[in-house]
């Protein structure tokens, strides 16, 4: 079958909707149970955050892992190899953490289910930018993303449906991992890496993103082209329970935050892969988002969220739209990098964005607890630096990086 055989609606695209739904459940359901599950576990409510962090920071330690090693595999064996292993590893850790009984063991399999996760998504992005025409990339990558953060959508309406049950949440979402395996059977990987596979250059050598300075910088332009959004969701709505106090906001949901936050996520990554088709560009559109994510971001900080729960809410989901660059951000990665490299960029690059969370959250940390921010409470401020540190360097990288859109990714790196 030819590359022209492909759609935008054919069995790889779909299969890898479905695949990034369940990774976006599996992996955002510990933020929407996480007050539940801890109290659960007889975790006072004044070490909750301190551990959820330190959780978090784990977890992001199994993503960052995971996407090098996955992402090697993706271009020593194939593709498909990754989309099942790495789903079969994270059901199963879901499945797992619905039986944890103390927080050492609960630790450790969110460890391993980021092990797990951080595979899918560059695994299928990098498997329909090679089999789909060039000018409709952006289109099935836009697809693929949209459905899989509506996997958060799903995993709070569980949640608020089955009265907090978080232990039949985790079920739920290792079920539909371990059902979707039986779909990836048709799965084939694509002609481009069947040829490349023939070649006598090295496939998924990760230290070749060292060896060579322009693909160096271009991999570390990708990582930073990502981190905001990881900003938005690890600090500004993970933490959003946090701001609404300082900002003397009543009756505020915080796993209802992170609901709403991916519909605008959905809707930002649906609007920002259709404009990139539009204006035939990744970079004009990267650079229009960024934009509107820097107004927002002020506005929220300025307005104190709105000065009620209804507004903040609604700055929420104005958070989560401008943050849907991730379709963008992915899909470049894949189009920056040869065949023989492309699964170990495409996976790598978004895990290590997820990774650079645990950077983040130690410069929040820092500057929380630092005396030369003379506030009564730097929570408020010092979020609001780091957030203009993050989107400064995004800026820089998403000027200097060059424009992909319908690039040739039939290449190798040498």
């Amino acid at each position: 079958m030819t590359k022209k055989e492909y759609s935008i609606l054919s069995l790889p695209v779909i299969v890898g909707a479905l695949g990034f739904f369940v990774d976006i459940y599996d992996l955002l359901v510990f933020s929407i149970v996480r007050i539940r599950s801890l109290e659960d576990l007889g975790i006072p409510k004044n070490q909750q955050k301190e551990i959820f962090e330190n959780m978090v920071s784990w977890q992001m330690f199994g993503l960052v892992i995971g996407g090098i090693l996955w992402g090697m595999l993706g271009d020593k064996k194939g593709r498909k190899s990754v989309l099942f292993g790495s789903i079969l590893i994270y059901s199963l850790a879901t499945i797992a953490n619905s039986f944890v009984t103390n927080v050492s063991t609960y630790t450790l399999l969110r460890f391993i289910a980021g092990l797990g996760l951080a595979g899918e998504l560059g695994a299928s992005i990098t498997l329909t930018s090679e089999i789909l025409p060039k000018e409709k990339r952006g289109l099935a990558a836009s697809i693929i993303a949209t459905c899989g953060v509506l996997g958060t959508i799903t995993a709070y309406i569980v949640f608020a449906n089955t009265n907090g049950n978080w232990k039949l949440c985790y079920q739920i979402g290792g079920a539909m991992g371990l059902c979707l395996l039986l779909l990836r059977v048709k799965v084939l990987d694509s002609k481009m890496y069947d040829s490349a596979k023939t070649s006598h250059l090295q496939m998924g050598n990760f230290l070749m993103f060292f060896n060579n300075k322009k693909r160096f910088i271009t991999y570390i332009k990708c990582i930073a082209i990502g981190m905001p959004v990881w900003f938005v969701i690890g600090v500004l709505i993970n933490q959003s329970n946090e701001f609404a106090t300082r900002f003397n906001i009543l009756d505020f949901d915080a796993p209802k935050a992170l609901m709403l936050q991916y519909v605008g996520l959905a809707f930002g990554d649906m609007s920002a892969g259709i404009l990139s088709n539009v204006f035939k560009s990744r970079k004009k559109v990267l650079l229009f988002f960024y934009a509107l994510l820097f107004v927002i971001i002020n506005c929220f900080f300025y307005f104190k969220g709105g000065g009620n729960s209804f507004n903040m809410y609604i700055f929420c989901i104005l958070l989560g739209f401008a943050s849907g660059i991730s379709v963008l951000y992915i899909t470049m990665s894949a189009e920056n990098f040869g065949t023989n490299l492309r699964a170990t960029a495409a996976i790598s690059i978004p895990n290590l964005v997820r990774g650079t969370l645990v950077l983040i959250i130690f410069l929040f940390k820092f500057l929380r607890g630092n005396t030369l921010l003379s506030f009564k409470d730097n929570f408020v401020p010092a979020a609001w630096i780091v957030g203009i540190i993050i989107l400064a360097l995004g800026l820089w990288a998403a000027i200097k990086t060059k424009e992909t859109f319908a690039s040739d990714m039939d290449f190798l790196e040498v």
